[in-house]
């Protein structure tokens, strides 16, 4: 059977598979639009005219007792399903066409739609209407699904590289022992004249034959040079080059790690993992091997779908140089030692070491906003160096005094400071009428720490396309309305 769910605003729409405890068995049984295929089940979506769930009851695994199908507001348009004037499910199948409309929803920004449930050889379907307050995170954790999983760490952290200890000095050679019964000469006679033993006759001395060579050879003749090579119109390889980009200073860099290549570009000197913005390889050399992972597991999906804040990851490995750029954007390498973390716009994160871990987090006092540009962020921590890009050259702020940011020029700031939300304009008529400075809100920021700001107000995404999920991917974020509650 398919269920199509349809929706007067955006919603994405979603599958969980339940046991006989109303739990996913594990998090491969929420079919979504980060994790489309499931046991028996798949998600498709529908180009605007409602997603679909497609549930083949007889593939589904034994220990399936449920299939809820569900809808959660994606983002870009009311925060509850308050502002939502029709929420419709549809079940096709064989049988015929079941049609159930939800009615009654006011703060619930999730819902379960429909349950096809198992009764006794049978399969059905009821409508159920049961919503959620925060969204689709907590839709899932209510069906025991882990949205707060992290990737797993590695074996060993990143260590650099150590030059070979030179080898030590070779000991002097010692003298053998003796051989057993070796009689030493009596003084005054070593080094004397050979005389053979008593009773071996001396045998007088033969010269070696003189060497004939086996034939004659002619004698050698005199050089004569090669005839000129005629001139080519084309250049034969790099040495017939010249130009100022064989200059040192574009040469490759060395070093272990994440280095700058230039202004615009880094360098990963790969030597087992490293983690990397999807589609910002412009080269490598070597043995590599790349694996999209996504956001970096479900809950970030979620989060990064809720949020529009995330990092769409690639992991590469092996061992080789791998060059990576985004849109000819400034490159900065920050090395983090693990006291305190770094808050960053995911938008401008370019790469990082796998020791490192990250979690989306939203600004204090940002709830209720209706744009969620700045207000969302990765959060880094662990020690290990990390790539990022600014739109032109930044300027790093000592925040010693209270300190004030656009959200989406504020790139970068110390994950120690304490941040909220000032409103600029004041409310009055000319904001009424439509009259306003054009700075509105601004980020603030106080403490001990600092605040890296790029000369730009580009949105989140601006460069290489990835904030958000699924089908949102590279598009910048939708509204905030208090998704995560």
């Amino acid at each position: 059977m398919t269920v199509t769910v349809r929706s007067s605003v955006g919603v994405d729409v979603s599958a969980l598979l339940l046991g006989a405890n109303g739990k996913v068995r594990s998090d491969g049984d929420f079919v979504f639009f980060n994790q489309p295929v499931g046991p028996g089940v798949v998600y498709r979506h529908g180009g605007g005219a409602g997603d679909m769930v497609d549930v083949q009851t007889s593939a589904l695994p034994a220990d399936v007792d449920k299939v809820a199908i569900t809808a959660s507001l994606d983002g870009s348009g009311p925060a509850t399903f308050a502002g939502a004037s029709s929420l419709l499910a549809t079940i096709g199948s064989d049988s015929g066409t079941l049609t159930f409309q939800l009615t009654g929803l006011s703060t619930e920004a999730a819902v379960v739609c429909v349950e096809i449930y198992r009764r006794g050889d049978a399969w059905k379907v009821r409508a159920v209407g049961q919503g959620y307050d925060d969204g689709l995170a907590g839709l899932a954790a209510a069906f025991g699904v882990n949205i707060d999983d992290e990737p797993e760490p590695p074996a060993t952290p990143p260590q650099n590289y150590q030059p070979a200890q030179p080898n030590p000095p070779m000991p002097p050679p010692q003298q053998s022992a003796p051989a057993p019964g070796y009689q030493a000469p009596p003084p005054g006679q070593q080094n004397q004249p050979y005389a053979p033993p008593p009773g071996v006759p001396a045998q007088p001395y033969q010269p070696a034959p003189t060497y004939q060579p086996a034939q004659s050879f002619p004698p050698p003749q005199p050089y004569q040079p090669a005839a000129p090579i005629p001139p080519s119109s084309m250049p034969q390889g790099v040495p017939s080059v010249q130009s100022e980009l064989f200059q040192p200073i574009h040469a490759e860099v060395d070093g272990p790690g994440i280095q700058k290549q230039g202004s615009k570009m880094i360098r990963v000197a790969v030597n087992g993992e490293t983690l990397a913005r999807a589609g910002s390889m412009v080269a490598y050399q070597g043995d590599l091997h790349f694996k999209a992972l996504g956001s970096g597991g479900i809950g970030r999906a979620i989060q990064q779908r809720l949020t529009g804040e995330g990092v769409p990851l690639m992991q590469i490995s092996g061992r080789g140089d791998l060059f990576l750029a985004n849109a000819a954007a400034d490159v900065h390498v920050v090395d983090l030692d693990g006291t305190d973390g770094l808050t960053i716009n995911g938008a401008n994160v370019l790469a990082f070491d796998n020791s490192l871990t990250y979690n989306i987090q939203r600004v204090q006092g940002a709830a209720g906003y209706a744009s969620n540009a700045g207000f969302f962020n990765c959060v880094f921590s662990g020690r290990g160096r990390i790539a990022i890009t600014t739109h032109g050259q930044p300027v790093v702020l000592n925040v010693d005094q209270p300190t004030y940011a656009d959200p989406q020029a504020a790139v970068a700031w110390s994950s120690s400071l304490q941040t909220g939300i000032k409103r600029n304009d004041s409310f009055g008529f000319s904001r009424l009428i439509g009259r306003s400075t054009g700075e509105g809100l601004t980020l603030s920021f106080q403490g001990r720490g600092f605040v890296i700001v790029q000369p730009s107000e580009l949105p989140p995404g601006g460069f290489i396309g990835g904030t958000g999920g699924g089908q949102e991917a590279g598009q910048s974020g939708g509204l905030l309305g208090g998704l995560l509650g």
